[in-house]
Parts: C-alpha cells; structure tokens; sequence
C-alpha cells in the first residue's frame, strides 16, 4: 500500500487574461473563441513539446482537455517527420482552445518550452504547466497541480515524495533517475526531492522573473536549472506526488548526451556556486577588518 498524501511538501514572493484567436509565431494553428479562468490563477496553458508523437498526440490532448476543461493546451512540435505537427493541426481546428507552434526542427525539449513559455506570456495566460506529450504525465493529476499553485509560485510534480511513485520502470533506471535528483539537490543545496521531473505548474510572473533569456540548457539539466533558478530568486516552490507512467507508444527522448550534459552542467554550477559563497565571505571578513 501506498504512502497516503498529506498535502503538498513546501520549500517565497508573490492578472491577465487576453482573448483567444490566430497570433503569435508563425505557425499558430488556432480558432478564435474566449479564454476561462482556473479560478484566482487566471487561464490556463499546458505545453507539450512533441517530435515523432504521432501515436500519443490525441490522446494526451484529449485527456487534458477532459480533466481540466478550462485549460488551454500549446504543441510545440519540432517539424516531426512522422507527422505530429499535422495531426496536432488537426485537434486546433476542432477546437478554439489547442493551439500548435510549427518550429523549424528538432531544437531539443528546453528550447521547445521555452518558445511555448514566451508565447503563452505574450498572449496573457496566467498559468504556464509542463507536460509530456507521452501520457507519462498524468492529466488527471492536473487539478492537484493547479490546487496547490494557489498557495504557491510553483508546483513540482514529485515521483519521490510521499504518494509519488512510479509505474513500468525498471529498478536501475528508478535509481539512475533518484540519484540524479539527489545528487543536484545536494550540489545545488535546492531544497526539492525531484528536481529533474518534468510535470509543472508556473505562475507566469514566477517565469518571468527567471531570467529565461540566458537558459540554454536541455533535458533533465533543463529542469533542474528552472528549479535552481526559482529557489534562488526566493519564489515559493512546494511539491505534490505524482504517478509517472512510462510511455507505451513511441521511443524516449532520453539520451546518453542528454545525461552527460545534465551531469557536467549541474556539476560545473556546483562547484561554481560554492566558490561564488566562499569569495563571498572572504569579502566580507575583509570589508570587516578594514572597518
């Protein structure tokens, strides 16, 4: 039996809506209709990045849109040769509240969130939210996300904390992927138990206060620069459990260059980190010996 959930795991600062309608980068494929409010949070986006989801991309939009009816969803396609973009296409002219961003190709899974970011800020939404195109993110889990952002600047979805767990990975990867997780907190002294994962919620003030114009990571190290980011600058983080699906359909995006990036990366901000907080305090006895 599992760990029953108590609530979120709190790690602090502290409003828009704009019509729905064809604008934006080239490439929005979308209808003109009105956007709702999720409640105080303002309306609702869900990214997901997508190349080669031909088989998972009606069915996660499909999903979202059910569990979370007042949401608005963005596929960000990377010019996929199986055809995702058109089938995504597809889904935006039967409905006003899909939207589709054609990019010029496969650019990596930051670089795809990072232009849904910036769309969705451009066009209002006052709620941003990762997600998965491979139903290893669970739309049903949506509502709890968004339930707790009311309290916060942004939601993790955690496969470690309590409630959190995993479904169809193999024992090794678990721990490749907790020791991952483990390793960046300890390094980067961020206060998270899943720092890689990918399944968010973002106020849009919370992104823009991130500095994303100098992100230039990808895969997990992208995720664990966002988290790094938002701990430093003092916004309020706080983690819900998740259920992680591995995927049925399609071949993982995960790569040997993806790890080592991540590896390298988080090691080098590491290490810079700590030298910057050493520099630091050595300044600060001098400055007190000449005072």
């Amino acid at each position: 039996m599992g760990a029953r959930y108590r609530g979120p795991s709190v790690l602090r600062r502290r409003d828009r809506t704009r019509p729905a309608g064809t604008y934006g980068p080239e490439g929005i494929a979308v209808a003109d209709g009105g956007q709702r409010r999720y409640g105080p949070l303002g309306t609702v986006l869900v990214i997901i990045p997508t190349y080669n989801e031909a088989g998972n991309i009606k069915p996660i939009v499909g999903r979202v849109r059910s569990a979370v009816p007042e949401a608005h969803v963005l596929v960000a396609d990377d010019n996929s040769p199986d055809g995702t973009g058109k089938l995504a296409d597809e889904l935006a002219a039967e409905d006003e509240q899909v939207h589709v961003l054609h990019r010029r190709g496969k650019e990596g899974l930051g670089a795809a969130y990072l232009a849904g970011f910036r769309w969705g800020i451009e066009q209002g939404y006052g709620v941003l939210v990762e997600m998965d195109a491979d139903g290893s993110h669970q739309p049903e889990e949506l509502p709890r996300l968004l339930t707790a952002l009311k309290g916060a600047d942004l939601v993790l979805g955690s496969r470690w904390v309590a409630g959190g767990r995993i479904v169809n990975w193999p024992r090794s990867r678990q721990l490749i992927s907790r020791g991952g997780s483990v390793y960046s907190r300890l390094l980067l002294d961020v206060p998270v138990h899943d720092v890689t994962g990918g399944y968010r919620a973002f106020r849009a003030e919370t992104l823009t206060g991130l500095g994303m114009d100098d992100v230039a990571s990808q895969g997990y190290c992208f995720q664990v620069d966002l988290a790094w980011r938002a701990v430093k600058a003092g916004f309020h983080v706080v983690e819900v459990p998740i259920t992680f699906v591995e995927r049925e359909i399609g071949d993982s995006k995960m790569s040997r260059d993806i790890f080592v990036e991540a590896l390298w990366r988080v090691t080098a901000w590491g290490v810079g980190s700590r030298a910057q907080r050493v520099l630091d305090r050595v300044n600060r006895a001098a400055v007190r010996r000449e005072g």
